[in-house]
């Protein structure tokens, strides 16, 4: 019998997935990913699937080679099925065109989403799937979370019908991550409708040497046409097997589907047809739009392909005057979207057919609420309905936007729809997680969950939308209508419109450390007036106070979670709790006991916190706050990055934005967030000036400033002190942006004196604040060092600050310090992942410029191809400027052009040292030459090009930067080809030894005995040796780094790289929270990784003599040595925990691979040395004495 759960979309379809499958094969990616994780981790707990074995669930290193993986098991008579969506789909095109032509009926899930283009988006569109359409793949699309199950199912048992590959697709991040309580499927349920017979002929086809066939053939024009149409039968039978298979469904589980669904009126005069979870919504307004007199339907496309005219036209009511096809996609250059196009060409010469008009909506993820609906009804009633139109957006440049009234509500009566603001890493979405499926297991009402979040990788917005009722929940959309209100960040009542969504007589709890009589003066004007205005009863909690008291620091997560039980009523308090408390101890459980313990006496401390607010009359009348001017921002800032910060971006017309995606540096410098619970102060009397505090600072937060006496007089209640070394004729100060830090604590963990300690943020922070604005201002006197020292290079502007990455991160280091020593003509390439989304997120670019307007240029390509993107940018710049050496010596050959003595002298020094580092001065002197002397007006060719080609005078820096994921597997051939061709280019790798972006998956840099997602019972395989393999060529640069550990070695490694005529590869270890650990802590652990021997630091030069130099102090390991690292962290001491016989065997195992690693690199910087000791005889040179 089903069995009801409060799920996920993407977890109803891996149900169902694992249960008809035999293998699965996949590779992570957002919003697709948690479907592989879950069939992973049922495989590993050794759940069964319906033929009574564990599914063989393997990680590919890319979807390519998922799609290969697939195809083979298909062709060998495997029931297999994958997961993936956006980029990683279109990776597995070619292989999906041979799995159909095979006629294997394997089975793709796909949460779709946007496929980069101008920009990548992780939300809902469907042209990840559209670009698929012609690969022979049946097309079967899901409507909501039921259906991602029932759907799921259909496409299976069709597909071995059929005898063809299925593509089952449902929203990504909408239906893919919205909980509801749906009903799924026993294994008895689906064994029940396997048909054996067509699972037995698939298996007949197999690959196999008892019957063996050849297949993938080569075959001549006299053949190739009739064998493609000698399988159109199969596609023509394709509907007419779906519907049975859909028939078959109802009687055994109630539910009706059809290719085509009707939804409404049966008298329907205006019916919109479409794809995706945007139908719940249609369905929702149907009947409110009835009992305004509309006549009005939705047809729900379930199969898109093969398309059925026959069937489509058969759901039309006959009553229709007029459809509405509405396309969850744009295709550029097309006559129409893919579903217009086919209901078009079904239409055509139908006598007496609607009348069709397109319309595009909810293109990445953008909301799709009743009021859309009813505009879209509302356009096909016009005498002359727009034709081509576009949904919810402000097309003020084409103007296909129709026009959308204001919300309504549908929402059936009874319904509780709450709402929480809250801070990235504190838990609040996964606090709510838990209370949907509380709320959802324990009663009988239905629920549903949905979560927003903003690009900061921690410390960012997140908007939690829950609703539960007795009647069902169809709404896929943002709450509009609140009943409950939490904002679990104090800051943001100074930042957002909380109440703007609340219901009149609603509740809104905030979590504070204000007392009753600081409220007044605190709270700003425009909150103060909703709260009177809207009746809302008001309570606050000190919410933090009870976290940091029970040592969960700022997880304040349980306690509102408890608070929220307490005043919605949705559960009786006490069974609320003791619910609350049984899935802390499931959530936290892999965590140890002491997490677990901790929660729970969080959840026990709530209730006495809670502060009826006593809200007083005149808060009605409340002055309200002016809204300041950013002070230094530009257009783009103030009038497009400001509306979307405070979530106005969906009111921005067309006409505000320039194509091509460009966006301007230096975002961040504004955002001033404020996240930080507690901030860093400066003893001077302790300081020693050393700088490694600013250097190790993963957002450029606190910094080294040389102040004269005059500026220091200016300011007398800074406090500053006498100079050290070349600083001496000056003051100095470390000065921190309180508003730009998270409160990591990072830099106070690397300062060895006590210098800097934290303090909470207050008012001390604000006096800050204003301190780091007079620092900031003041001339840059990086100069007076080289900036090729730690030192050195902290007084260098960082062109990377405040980013958007986790607090503590070990990998912006990294970059920011890069961006110090080469910043102002860096150009770099970033894969996709971690350093994508901190470093490349719009409107939040910490990227920024020198006084000259000069910085890191940046962009990212894919995740699998970085590495030639950046090494076709190297190469093409080379071209260009070998091609400006070739103009420039045609100049200096022609004594006749009118250009003056110094410009010619110039040219004849940057022809003779434009590869080197003395062409720097002379690049910028010479292109203010060119400029001033008009060159670009010459009419002598080379001398123009000179002026079109300024910009490459300069030696620019290249670096292919990403993490291990993109390095070790994804994009592994394509860096090694681009490490094997010896050009100069620089790569960074960003090691944290697993996949942070997705949520801490396998890679190969993953180690023995670390448990990742798809190693759920610990990594059973060595880490790649990356540099290994590199060295392999015996000309490359290998550098093996910890910033974090050793920053004079890291920054001599950063140098030494960039200089290198040749390919670099830096490997540089990243600490993570994914790796399970304070991150206030990333000094000590990154120390800790160098002191066992687990990560080994080593320069590989080939122009020295050793080649290799070991710079580790460690030579050699042991298991006491190695778990002393180890077992601090939550990724192998989970393991220990959980199977401490297969820790005990796999730990074995590390250390013997760590001493294999750290023996290897000892005897190469021996046994260079001895080469090249031994070749210096051979020649008859004297060995050195």
């Amino acid at each position: 019998m089903p069995f009801i759960k409060s799920t996920d979309g993407n977890c109803a379809a891996a149900h169902v997935a694992y249960g008809m499958s035999e293998a699965c094969f996949l590779f992570p990616i957002t919003p697709a990913t948690t479907m592989g994780e879950l069939a992973d981790v049922w495989a590993e707990s050794g759940r069964l699937n319906v033929f009574g074995k564990k599914v063989c669930v393997t990680q590919m290193q890319s979807e390519a080679g998922v799609a290969g993986a697939v195809h083979g098991a298909g062709a060998v008579g495997g029931l297999v099925s994958s997961f993936t969506c956006s980029q990683g789909l279109l990776l597995m095109i070619p292989d999906m065109f041979k799995i159909a032509g095979e006629n294997i009926p394997a089975v793709f899930h796909v949460a779709s989403r946007v496929i980069g283009s101008q920009a990548i988006s992780i939300y809902v569109d469907h042209m990840d799937v559209m670009a698929t359409r012609s690969t022979g793949f049946s097309m079967m699309c899901s409507h909501s979370v039921q259906e991602a199950a029932d759907l799921a199912l259909v496409s299976h048992v069709a597909a071995l019908k059929a005898q063809l590959p299925f593509l089952h697709f449902f929203d990504g991040f909408r239906t893919s991550h919205e909980i509801c309580k749906i009903e799924l499927p026993t294994n008895e349920d689906m064994k029940a409708m396997v048909p054996w017979d067509c699972v037995q002929k698939h298996r007949s086809k197999a690959l196999n040497p008892t019957h063996p066939v050849v297949k993938g053939t080569i075959q001549s024009s006299d053949i190739f046409f009739q064998m493609q149409e000698a399988s159109q039968k199969a596609y023509n039978d394709v509907a007419e097997i779906v519907e049975e298979v859909m028939a078959d469904f109802k009687k055994r589980f109630g539910r009706e589907y059809h290719c085509f669904s009707y939804a409404g009126a049966p008298d329907a005069e205006y019916v919109i047809a479409l794809m995706g979870s945007g139908s719940q919504t249609i369905e929702e307004t149907i009947p409110y739009l009835a009992a305004h007199g509309y006549k009005v339907g939705c047809i729900k496309v379930h199969l898109f392909r093969p398309w059925s005219a026959k069937h489509f036209l058969a759901a039309i009511p006959k009553t229709c005057k007029r459809i509405a096809v509405l396309d969850r996609t744009k295709e550029f250059g097309s006559s129409g979207e893919p579903l217009l196009l086919d209901v078009l060409s079904s239409v055509a010469g139908v006598a007496g057919a609607p009348a069709i008009f397109g319309g595009r909506f909810g293109i990445g993820g953008k909301e799709f609420t009743p009021a859309c609906v009813k505009a879209v009804y509302d356009n096909l009633s016009l005498a002359s309905p727009k034709k081509n139109f576009t949904v919810n957006i402000n097309d003020d440049v084409l103007h296909t936007s129709i026009p959308i009234g204001p919300n309504f509500s549908v929402i059936p009566k009874g319904t509780t729809q709450c709402v929480f603001w809250g801070l990235g890493a504190d838990g609040t979405v996964g606090a709510n997680h838990d209370a949907i499926r509380i709320i959802g297991d324990s009663t009988d009402m239905n629920v549903q969950g949905y979560f927003y979040y903003d690009a900061h990788k921690s410390g960012g917005l997140t908007i939690s939308h829950l609703r539960f009722g007795k009647e069902p929940i169809l709404s896929m959309y943002l709450i509009l209508d609140a009943d409950f209100v939490g904002c679990h960040f104090t800051n943001y009542v100074y930042k957002y419109r909380l109440l703007k969504n609340i219901k009149e007589g609603g509740i809104f709890v905030l979590n504070t450390a204000w007392k009753q009589e600081e409220l007044d003066t605190m709270l700003p004007g425009s909150l103060k007036r909703d709260i009177v205005a809207k009746k809302v009863r008001f309570y606050t909690i000190d919410a933090a106070k009870i976290a940091e008291g029970v040592g969960l620091g700022r997880r304040i997560n349980t306690v509102m979670q408890a608070i929220f039980f307490q005043l919605s009523g949705v559960l009786e308090f006490q069974r609320a709790v003791d619910l609350l408390k049984d899935a802390v101890k499931k959530t936290y459980s892999l965590k140890g006991q002491k997490i677990v313990d901790m929660n729970i006496k969080a959840i026990s401390a709530a209730k006495d916190a809670l502060i009826e607010v006593k809200v007083p009359a005149e808060w009605a009348n409340a002055t309200l706050e002016t809204k300041t001017k950013i002070e230094g921002a530009d257009k783009f800032y103030t009038e497009l990055v400001t509306p979307s910060l405070e979530l106005e971006g969906d009111e921005l017309p067309v006409s505000h934005f320039q194509p091509g995606g460009v966006n301007p540096l230096g975002n961040t410098q504004f955002e001033k967030r404020g996240v930080a619970m507690q901030v860093p102060t400066w003893d001077s009397d302790k300081c020693t000036q050393c700088c490694e505090c600013s250097s190790v600072c993963p957002h450029a937060a606190i910094r080294p400033f040389v102040i004269t006496d005059e500026e220091a007089k200016a300011r007398p209640e800074m406090v500053v002190v006498k100079g050290k070394g070349k600083t001496a004729p000056h003051n100095f100060r470390i000065q921190v942006s309180t508003m730009d830090c998270t409160g990591c604590e990072v830099c106070s963990h690397a300062c060895k004196f006590g210098a800097l300690k934290m303090q909470p943020f207050g008012d001390e922070a604000r006096k800050e604040a204003k301190n780091w604005k007079y620092c900031r201002a003041l001339p840059n006197r990086g100069s007076l060092w080289p900036r090729t020292t730690v030192m050195g290079s902290q007084f260098q502007q960082p062109m990377l600050e405040f980013s958007g990455c986790c607090e503590g991160c070990g990998e912006t280091a990294y970059v920011k310090m890069l961006t110090q020593l080469f910043g102002e003509r860096m150009v770099i390439a970033n894969a996709s992942g971690c350093s994508s989304v901190w470093g490349g997120t719009w409107g939040m670019v910490p990227y920024t410029t020198n006084e000259d307007g000069h910085g890191p240029a940046w962009a990212n390509s894919l995740y699998e191809d970085n590495a030639e993107f950046g090494f076709g940018m190297a190469k093409a710049t080379w071209a260009r400027r070998e091609y400006l050496a070739t103009c420039a010596q045609k100049v200096l050959d022609n004594a006749a052009l009118p250009v003056s003595a110094e410009l010619r002298e110039t040219l004849k020094q940057w022809r003779e040292h434009y590869t080197q580092e003395q062409c720097d001065p002379i690049a910028k002197k010479i292109s203010a030459l060119v400029e001033k002397e008009k060159c670009g007006e010459s009419t002598d060719e080379a001398l123009r090009e000179l002026y079109n080609n300024r910009d490459v005078f300069g030696r620019i820096t290249y670096w292919a930067i990403g993490g291990d994921g993109w390095a070790y597997d994804i994009d592994y051939g394509g860096l090694d080809h681009v490490i094997a061709q010896g050009f100069k280019i620089n790569i960074l790798v960003l090691d944290t030894e697993m996949y942070s972006n997705t949520g801490g998956q396998k890679s190969k840099a993953t180690n023995l005995g670390a448990i990742a997602k798809f190693a759920a019972g610990g990594c059973r395989r060595p880490k790649k040796d990356l540099g290994l393999m590199a060295m392999s060529y015996g000309d490359v640069y290998v550098a093996s780094v910890s910033l974090q550990a050793n920053p004079h070695h890291a920054v001599r490694a950063m140098v030494e790289a960039e200089a290198y005529p040749g390919t670099s590869v830096i490997l540089a270890y990243a600490p993570c929270k994914e790796q399970g650990f304070p991150m206030s802590a990333v000094i000590e652990e990154a120390k800790a990784a160098i002191d066992s021997g687990y990560w080994p630091l080593y320069r590989y030069d080939p122009r020295k003599a050793p080649a290799m130099q070991m710079d580790s102090k460690v030579e050699t390991t042991s298991k006491e040595q190695l778990e002393k690292f180890i077992m601090r962290e939550n990724r192998f001491a989970a393991l220990v925990r959980g199977a401490p016989a297969v820790a005990e065997q796999l730990h074995e195992q590390l250390v013997a691979n760590k001493n294999t690693g750290l023996q290897r690199v000892k005897q190469m910087s021996v046994q260079t040395s001895f080469d090249k000791l031994k070749a210096g005889v051979e020649q008859g040179i004297p060995a050195k004495q």
